[in-house]
């Protein structure tokens, strides 16, 4: 029996074909479409938190002036691994929302509480606010042109828990069946602020916030503009449905393509400490904070980086 279970295990497992006790496709794991990003960092050291997403970063300090080497270095870094993390770093509101501006516009969230300046939005939960980001997502994606990424910073971090986690929406997409890929293909998604944000607005704030922000359509499949990946583009919050089809069939695709998220062969966990900071490419990944540390109080500022129009 045992040296029947050992030829068994080394049998190749095919590319792309799916154990029927797993939920998830067997493949070999990339890291990036772009070869050039295998190529060694000369300005930090690195330490990779899975095969795909997630980074952490060392000899950086993100509060002195960062060099256009080293922002190239650190944006290829971004782009390979999706979320990059940094540990005890000393950043004001204002130093937070000048690193976001190397990568583009610091937006003025519509929605959320500011700290200090208009750009830094404060993440705060405790007793009376209980977490509510506990579901994964992508921020902002009921805008025209949803953030191209987000800077988040640990200001107090509860004594457990909290750990934020990210999932690889390119490495999601490659395991989808080639059925939901044609299923998908071409198809574009709404995607409206109503169902979460909209909730606790006044009827007369709400409408006004309706006519700014009025439900977008982006792709279902997305291309990411710097590295040519497929990636999966639609999240519980801010996604509706898929225009075009039975709401049925709609309800179907979106619970198939939502739940790839959840996979852990997919995601990097982060677990915070005073001074950290997390940097994630809003348009390759989805996140999820999660909320085991109620009720300890736990404070988080981000500064988002406005993106292009998805295709």
């Amino acid at each position: 029996m045992t040296a029947e279970i050992e030829d068994r295990a080394v049998v190749p497992v095919p590319q792309g074909t799916r154990n029927p006790m797993s939920a998830v496709y067997v493949r070999p794991l990339y890291r990036t479409a772009d070869d050039s990003a295998q190529k060694p960092y000369t300005m930090f050291d690195i330490t990779p938190y899975s095969r795909t997403i997630g980074a952490e970063i060392s000899g950086v300090d993100l509060s002195k002036p960062i060099s256009p080497e080293l922002h190239a270095e650190l944006h290829r870094c971004l782009l390979e691994w999706k979320v990059i993390f940094f540990r005890d770093q000393s950043l004001d509101s204002h130093a937070h929302r000048d690193m976001a501006e190397l990568w583009g516009t610091p937006e003025i969230h519509p929605f959320i509480p500011k700290a200090d300046i208009p750009e830094v939005v404060r993440l705060a939960r405790g007793p009376a606010d209980i977490p509510v980001e506990n579901v994964w997502h992508s921020d902002a994606s009921f805008e025209q042109t949803p953030p191209m990424g987000s800077i988040l910073k640990a200001v107090s971090v509860p004594t457990t828990g909290g750990d934020t986690l990210w999932s690889d929406m390119a490495v999601a997409y490659d395991g989808l069946s080639d059925e939901v890929k044609a299923r998908i293909d071409g198809k574009v998604a709404v995607h409206d602020f109503m169902q979460t944000f909209g909730r606790r607005l006044p009827p007369d704030v709400k409408a006004q916030k309706a006519l700014e922000y009025p439900p977008q359509e982006h792709p279902v499949c997305r291309i990411h503009p710097e590295t040519g990946q497929k990636l999966i583009y639609v999240n519980t919050i801010f996604t509706t449905h898929i225009v075009g089809i039975p709401k049925d069939e709609s309800d179907e695709l979106l619970k198939i393509l939502m739940h790839e998220a959840t996979h852990p062969e997919y995601q990097c966990r982060f677990h915070w400490k005073p001074g950290s900071v997390a940097f994630w490419d809003n348009r390759a990944t989805q996140h999820y904070a999660c909320g085991d540390y109620f009720p300890d109080p736990r404070v988080m500022e981000r500064v988002t980086i406005l993106g292009d129009k998805p295709f």
